[in-house]
């Protein structure tokens, strides 16, 4: 893995993609205290083939106290398609909700844009505070909503998943997730720890959207036709949506 190879992969990206990576990189270093997370050196860089196109992927992932793993992954297929894909995992000692955010785009236009904050306690409810702050954010119109898959019982009412059809729908996706982002970190940094059966909750739940992530078929079908079934089930588990373990 060299830096050269991860910084130039980042510059030939969409241009939403690259908003996007450098502003959540800028807000985690504004509110959190980050110190790196270590993947297994081969999976920082990775690159394979997919129907004669070049498959290259970057992860760089971090952790804090209120966060066991922060992962950024940028994946760029060929010439011709984009993706950002972003989940922030909190520790099972903190109860917090999973902030998950996906782009996927080609040259011209991005054709899906999610982000949302995900509850993991048994309610499938988001705490008060995420409920009341979200709510006063401004309600934003767009003209292209798409539907969730049929698994996707993890996200929350405020989840956003559009397809952006011009710059200023960019632009308002791009402003939605940095107020989600501000609005976790911030209350992230002030959470206290809580007890050992709601540990166990947490732990649950996180695992719970963990193996409903695992479900997403077309991540898979991307994986196993670029690196084989055995890698990309390895990436799956181990890399894109680990399971939580008791502290």
């Amino acid at each position: 893995m060299s830096t050269t190879s991860i910084s130039s992969l980042r510059e030939q990206q969409q241009p939403l993609i690259r908003q996007l990576a450098d502003s959540m990189e800028s807000l985690w270093q504004r509110y959190l205290d980050l110190s790196p997370y270590h993947l297994p050196t081969e999976l920082g860089y990775v690159e394979g083939r997919l129907e004669g196109e070049r498959l290259t992927i970057e992860n760089r992932c971090y952790q804090t106290p209120q966060f066991r793993k922060i992962h950024l992954e940028l994946a760029k297929i060929g010439k011709n398609l984009d993706i950002l894909h972003c989940v922030m995992f909190p520790r099972p000692e903190y109860a917090l909700p999973i902030l998950g955010c996906d782009l996927v785009g080609g040259r011209e236009q991005m054709s899906a844009a999610i982000v949302d904050l995900s509850p993991v306690n048994r309610s499938r409810l988001l705490p008060d505070y995420y409920q009341q702050t979200l709510s006063k954010l401004p309600k934003l119109h767009f003209s292209q909503p798409r539907a969730l898959p049929p698994w996707a019982d993890i996200f929350s009412e405020f989840c956003l998943f559009i397809r952006p059809v011009s710059p200023e729908e960019e632009a308002q996706f791009l402003s939605q997730v940095e107020a989600f982002l501000a609005i976790h970190c911030t209350y992230a940094v002030g959470a206290s720890p809580v007890s050992i059966e709601q540990q166990a909750e947490i732990i649950s739940g996180q695992s719970y959207y963990c193996l409903k992530q695992q479900k997403n078929d077309k991540t898979r079908r991307v994986l196993e036709k670029a690196f084989g079934p055995e890698w990309a089930q390895s990436y799956m588990k181990s890399v894109l949506f680990d399971l939580p373990t008791p502290q």
